[in-house]
């Protein structure tokens, strides 16, 4: 493996792990934004109210299978980053010698080479970043669908035991 090579390994890898931390630093800002409100109708006692809540939060978990105390895990992997304008000249160029050396002129076939390979290279790298994009959206919106359930789960098991929950 040459040194190109490891080196958009790397920087793959830190654009993917970006995007991961990106997107786990959105779903525990939206976990922190989701907490319900709760007021003791019957005027239950402080002790009572942290019982009850922790009683709720088990039945809920335990109803829903989602654990608002654990820290969001990011459930599908994020696509891979492809491309990019560098890259496709790197590539073209290589292609663009060789041709050139065949039809007689390797530095013009190098620079036209690097030129379309740039072009297409940076086509890929937007696609790929908008593949990112979506990917991290999706993992969001799943987040806020189960943190949605358990949130209706715990509020009826609360309104249950005479609490007014918004």
């Amino acid at each position: 493996m040459d040194i190109w090579s490891k080196t958009l390994r790397v920087v793959s890898f830190g654009v993917a792990l970006a995007v991961l931390l990106g997107a786990q630093s959105v779903l525990t800002q939206v976990c922190m934004a989701q907490e319900p409100i709760v007021y003791p109708a019957k005027g239950q006692g402080t002790d009572q109210v942290e019982k009850d809540k922790y009683e709720c939060y088990q039945w809920a978990r335990q109803q829903t299978g989602f654990d608002p105390m654990k820290a969001p895990v990011v459930q599908t992997t994020a696509p891979q980053e492809k491309g990019g304008a560098l890259r496709g000249a790197a590539g073209g160029a290589i292609l663009g010698v060789a041709v050139g050396a065949i039809a007689g002129d390797a530095g013009k076939g190098a620079a036209i080479g690097a030129a379309s390979g740039g072009i297409i290279g940076g086509a890929r790298r937007h696609r790929s970043r908008q593949d990112q994009k979506q990917w991290a959206q999706q993992e969001h919106a799943g987040y806020e669908q189960q943190r949605g359930q358990y949130n209706r789960a715990w509020g009826a098991c609360m309104e249950g035991r005479e609490y007014t929950v918004k």
